[in-house]
């Protein structure tokens, strides 16, 4: 099943690939904070996966393996998100998209080959392959938001925005104890997921799905939040520029590309307030029929910090240095793979930014 799943993975990427390639034939994107060359974004894949499986004795070992112990690369210089300066990525010779294809498939093909024969029922032995996949979930999605920030079309229907029904009588939360957190017993998780944080819960009303644009734009045209990104008003009609071209924007689709100032913005213009992120689980597991989520990543009012006992992971950078202060977002959203979808997952991006398929729900004050 894992072996499948990185199988569809890889497929998912380059035909994704393949829509950058038809609408930028040269691949050449402007420099900008939110985005990486669509080709050294390809590589890092690749190499990410060779990283820590075929260049990493200790793979076995799991998340208790020494990342010191991974053997060195010429593609290091090229391709380690955490030694590569963002905007230099513009700057290097790459190996071009054919000869990058070629990489791909070789490193997907030790990758399996390992595979084979590893001991399916150790988790450790399993977690690199588990972390290779997600980590290429998780920059699919961001080249589906990549494409929506440049006007290249996506038409495959999965990534396709939900419709929503009308808003229902916000769900009656009931005073609790919660644990957040686990350990790594039970398969696999982030090591931001691992240790323990114990809260007090206090009764509150939480809504039972994200805002629509339909509740979110009357706080715009009230002048208490700002124009949200690629929206644009024309006399009474509400357009949206997707798939490269500006179209009718469908009200009952959620509110989405909102940064967490303009979801907090909007909640103080409703007289509500951002879920915590405690909130936001409690309501998840108390109320797990009536409460819907993964239509879009949801803002908490919650600072991304660890939990008691947390201890990094081999790959140190996945989350110790954004334990800045950056709010907290749970969920998933419509451009997310099914397989990374996860009560538990905590994702984590700066308050500012709104490339992302982000938005939220509202609790009382």
């Amino acid at each position: 099943m894992l072996a499948q799943a990185v199988l569809d993975c890889r497929r998912d990427t380059l035909s994704t690939f393949e829509s950058f390639i038809t609408a930028l034939p040269d691949l050449k994107v402007p420099l900008h904070p939110e985005v990486n060359p669509p080709l050294w974004e390809l590589g890092h894949i690749g190499w990410f996966q060779d990283h820590w499986i075929a260049r990493n004795p200790h793979r076995h070992l799991g998340w208790d393996a020494d990342p010191a112990a991974i053997l060195a690369h010429v593609d290091d210089a090229l391709y380690d998100s955490s030694a590569v300066p963002h905007d230099s990525r513009w700057q290097f010779k790459l190996p071009d998209v054919d000869e990058t294809r070629v990489q791909l498939a070789e490193q997907l093909e030790r990758t399996l080959s390992f595979l084979r024969g590893v001991n399916s029922s150790d988790p450790r032995a399993l977690y690199f392959y588990r972390l290779v996949l997600l980590h290429e979930d998780m920059h699919h999605e961001a080249a589906l938001y990549m494409a929506q920030h440049l006007g290249i079309p996506m038409n495959d229907e999965r990534w396709k925005s939900p419709a929503l029904p009308e808003p229902s009588t916000p769900l009656e939360l009931l005073r609790g104890t919660l644990t957040l957190g686990g350990d790594m017993q039970d398969g696999f998780r982030f090591d931001n997921e691992c240790g323990q944080r114990v809260h007090q819960v206090e009764a509150t009303t939480i809504d039972a799905q994200v805002v629509r644009w339909a509740e979110y734009l009357p706080a715009v045209e009230a002048g208490a939040n700002p124009m949200p990104r690629y929206l644009r008003r024309e006399g009474s009609i509400w357009t949206r520029w997707r798939h490269g071209q500006w179209s009718t924007l469908d009200m009952h689709e959620p509110a989405c590309h909102l940064s967490a100032h303009e979801a907090t913005g909007w909640c103080r213009w409703a007289g509500r307030r951002l879920p915590t992120e405690t909130e936001w689980v409690w309501a998840s597991r108390t109320q797990p029929g009536a409460f819907r989520w993964g239509d879009v990543w949801e803002w908490t009012a919650t600072a991304f910090g660890p939990f008691t006992g947390f201890q990094s992971h081999p790959y140190r950078d996945y989350s110790l240095p954004w334990f800045d202060g950056r709010p907290v977002l749970r969920g998933a959203s419509f451009l997310t793979q099914p397989r990374l979808r996860h009560p538990d997952y905590r994702n984590f991006f700066p308050a500012a930014r709104n490339d992302i398929p982000a938005g939220f729900r509202s609790c009382a004050r």
